[in-house]
């Protein structure tokens, strides 16, 4: 029953996508990269003689999360070459070209068929599967080629459907992995509580590796710098359009503060939203053009997707976007490495590094306009407040590193990719 479930769900979500591509654009990016995806793919298979690890990713937070340990893994085997799937058009589109593998791709569409003649095709040695994006006949097709597959930087909530009483289907996919590397000691409790016990470590999450190596390989970006000039800046990244009605008054009010927008989603319909909110905005592409010397915009918008981990370096505070959603905060990491302030909306408390990041005093939840106007004049008026909050923010996040030495040490104890 739970696979015909599946099934119904496979079909059903193949369907929806068909339906809204009209009108959708990141639907319809997903339709076109997987057009004749399997004769591509083996098509870039047909000579390969190389053992192959795969790295699958379901968007470009969970690449950004697997990135170290590919990296490593790939000075450490080179007689490996490495393949790179994607599950979402928004990590596909922006890492499509990526230098660190040699096949990059679309995940096609789960079904027994697909799974069984990609892997075939690929014949992957190793597996990692980054974080979560569960499917059932790929994680069936490895486990009975068996074939290691570890999780990485897994997360195991009360909640998940693992742990319910219908997640028969979810729980028989964990069974598919050879080891866990999760996030905290609460996910290896509740993997015990199913009897997966001996195939686990707690190594911690690997994007505190990644963000410290993205601050510590800065290189300036001299269009933000003239923008900043040397004002106070509020950076805020991967914003919807309730967090950008948060922070539209206090811009507008306050002309001699510098402020970069760098949403979520980039296209024409969002930027002209963005737009409509902020009486002296200019867009990146626009700033390029013209240059700094010609406007008089406090708020600069970024069109382009791929510069907000840079970005966060020129704030003297940081708002990331997601916290007035449904499905919560952004990546708060990106800018507290940077030992910032964050501030963020107050959908958070499924995301432990934004928990954790109150808790230490470098983050700061704020639940209306008001909220946030208040926070933002007292971090910019109370050098006390904030040099604490940035120094907390920093060192919470180098107090987390090591987790992809963690990992591979583990890998190669346990002889993982060689078996």
């Amino acid at each position: 029953m739970d696979v015909l479930i599946y099934k119904l769900f496979l079909w059903s979500y193949g369907l929806a996508v068909k339906l809204v591509v009209p009108w959708n654009a990141k639907a319809r990016r997903w339709m076109e990269g997987r057009k004749n995806i399997m004769d591509r793919i083996a098509a870039a298979f047909k000579n390969e003689s190389s053992p192959i690890i795969w790295m699958h990713c379901a968007s470009l937070g969970e690449f950004e999360q697997g990135r170290p340990i590919l990296e490593k893994l790939r000075t450490r085997y080179q007689q490996y070459k490495f393949l790179l799937t994607f599950y979402s058009p928004s990590g596909y589109e922006v890492r499509k070209d990526y230098q660190g593998a040699e096949y990059v791709f679309y995940l096609p569409m789960d079904s027994p068929r697909a799974s069984r003649q990609f892997i075939d095709l690929v014949n992957p040695k190793f597996v990692l599967w980054i974080k979560y994006d569960y499917w059932f006949y790929y994680l069936e097709t490895l486990k009975k080629k068996n074939i290691p597959l570890v999780l990485v930087s897994g997360i195991f909530r009360k909640d998940h459907v693992f742990f319910r009483w219908y997640g028969g289907l979810q729980r028989a996919m964990l069974h598919a992995f050879t080891h866990f590397f999760v996030q905290t000691d609460g996910s290896a409790d509740r993997l015990n509580k199913l009897g997966i016990t001996s195939n686990v470590t707690v190594s911690g999450d690997t994007r505190f590796d990644r963000v410290i190596e993205i601050a510590e390989q800065f290189t300036p970006i001299p269009v933000i710098e003239n923008f900043c000039a040397k004002s106070r800046v509020i950076v805020a990244g991967s914003t919807w359009l309730e967090d950008e009605e948060e922070i539209d008054h206090f811009a507008n009010a306050h002309p001699e503060i510098k402020f970069i927008i760098a949403a979520h989603e980039v296209d024409e319909s969002r930027l002209k939203e963005i737009e409509g909110l902020f009486e002296t905005s200019i867009r990146l592409s626009q700033l390029q053009l013209e240059g700094s010397d010609n406007t008089n915009a406090n708020v600069l918008i970024i069109d382009n997707i791929g510069m907000l981990s840079k970005l966060y370096h020129y704030a003297t505070i940081a708002y990331v976007g997601g916290g007035f959603g449904d499905e919560g905060v952004h990546n708060v990491l990106e800018a507290a490495v940077y030992g910032k302030p964050v501030v963020f909306g107050p959908v958070y408390d499924r995301y432990i590094e934004a928990v954790e990041l109150v808790g230490s005093g470098g983050g700061f939840s704020v639940e209306n306009a008001l909220e946030a106007e208040e926070l933002f004049n007292g971090l910019l008026t109370n050098r006390e407040q904030y040099a604490q909050a940035c120094e907390a923010s920093k060192e919470y996040v180098y107090s987390k590193k090591g987790a992809t030495d963690r990992i591979l040490h583990v890998i190669q104890e346990k002889r993982l990719l060689t078996n």
